[in-house]
């Protein structure tokens, strides 16, 4: 037993409630348990219980012995001057009030059924990643749709809360953060971060007056990520070269200090393609977050992205390595992924900053239209016959693995309680 099972006990009364009654065995009727409280303080206020004659409204304290209520010193502070009962596991000594009367106090070890504390401490105790996988699907289709939407909106409040973050070291230019964090998903995990430092090294203002000119944002680009540092035989990689140190002395620029990774990657995810594409993407397109705002429809944003990479890639992937004459798209799966790490976190942060609902509401409608992402979580999962079936579904997922399942949060969960609660006492 711990406390935090102990209030997921008290909150949803999982536990046997006939004739109740205190230590000094005066009858107990619970009217309302209270609310749950989440900081400093009692554990649950506006409680409504009848203990004997008398209807007490007020706060509700638990522990697991009742001496921890002089262990923790509550009898000297103030804030639990409001108790009106004292709930513990297990009553291991009388505490008296500050009148030196008797608190009630209501023990409950004996009234909680054994298979809840078996169950929830076989999911505690579980080294796999989904530790009430044996109970699944454990509730509802809707409540797992409800679940679902729940966890996809906790996961945007959170990525939106890097996105601000990103946002205030912009000097809240909304363009900058997008085109930021827009680079950096160009970059895919290995290289992201490089990326975003090359965006940050490169204002859309900058960009902006070179947009006509695709081979100098290219050599902008791949330049300060130190992908023309070296000595060229191709007349094109050349050329970039000699663009790039004309626009590096230009604008007073400085390359970013870190080496692309190449190695343990698809060659259609080097370094110098993805750059290559982004430079494309700037190419063709203007004030990437004012469409972004404007555009209703997620197909035409998801065409927007699947760019083609200037004509000279159609034959590399590195400079000086000439390959086999193959196109250089930016396919319609990078083109979703750029939408659901990028896009709909963004679009949401803007909703949550100026308080737009529409702007919100659009980026949960277009997780919705978006197919699921396949990956080692939503495959889990799916083989428990728990349905993927919009990226919605997947970012739900993953928030409840990463979140929830690896850190055993069963209790706040919607699943674990519904494990759990089918095998509480009601009444």
């Amino acid at each position: 037993m711990n406390e935090k099972l102990l209030q997921f006990i008290w909150r949803f009364q999982y536990f046997n409630r006939q004739q109740l009654c205190t230590a000094q065995g005066e009858t107990i009727h619970i009217e309302k348990p209270g609310i749950l409280n989440l900081h400093q303080g009692p554990d649950f206020s506006e409680a409504v219980i009848r203990i004997g004659q008398t209807k007490w409204v007020g706060n509700v304290e638990l522990h697991l012995l009742s001496s921890d209520w002089y262990k923790h010193k509550h009898g000297s502070d103030r804030n639990y001057s409001n108790i009106i009962l004292h709930v513990v596991w297990e009553e291991d000594a009388p505490v008296y009030d500050a009148q030196g009367n008797l608190f009630p106090t209501l023990a409950l070890h004996q009234r909680v059924p054994k298979i809840l504390l078996e169950r929830y401490a076989q999911m505690m105790e579980t080294m796999v990643m989904i530790p009430c996988h044996s109970f699944l699907p454990a509730i509802e289709h809707l409540a797992w749709c409800a679940w679902k939407e729940r966890l996809a909106a906790e996961r945007l409040e959170r990525r939106s809360e890097q996105v601000l973050n990103l946002f205030r070291q912009s000097n809240c230019n909304w363009e900058e953060t997008y085109w930021w964090m827009l680079a950096a998903n160009f970059g895919i995990n290995v290289n992201s971060a490089l990326f975003e430092l090359v965006a940050k090294t490169l204002p859309v203002t900058l960009l902006a007056k070179h947009r006509n000119q695709i081979h100098q944002l290219e050599a902008l680009l791949l330049g300060q990520a130190n992908l023309l540092s070296g000595k060229y035989k191709d007349h094109y990689a050349v050329m970039l070269q000699k663009e790039y140190v004309f626009l590096k002395k230009k604008y007073g620029l400085q390359t970013v200090g870190k080496q692309p990774a190449f190695l343990r990657m698809r060659p259609a995810a080097f370094p110098t393609v993805r750059l290559a594409q982004l430079a494309m993407l700037l190419h063709t397109s203007s004030h990437l977050f004012a469409l972004l705002k404007e555009e209703k429809q997620c197909k035409e944003v998801i065409g927007s992205f699947m760019v083609t990479a200037n004509d000279y890639w159609n034959d590399h992937y590195r400079f000086d390595e000439e390959t086999a004459h193959q196109p250089k798209h930016l396919g319609k799966q990078m083109a979703e992924n750029i939408l659901i790490n990028t896009v709909v976190p963004v679009l949401f942060a803007y909703g949550m900053y100026g308080n737009d609902a529409r702007s919100r509401e659009k980026a949960i409608r277009w997780l919705y239209e978006l197919p699921a992402e396949k990956n080692a979580i939503t495959r889990q999962w799916q083989a428990l016959n728990i349905s993927n079936r919009s990226s919605l579904d997947s970012q739900a997922l993953i928030e409840l693995t990463n979140h929830y399942c690896l850190n055993k949060r069963c209790l706040g969960c919607a699943v674990g309680n519904g494990v759990l609660g089918k095998l509480g006492i009601r009444n």
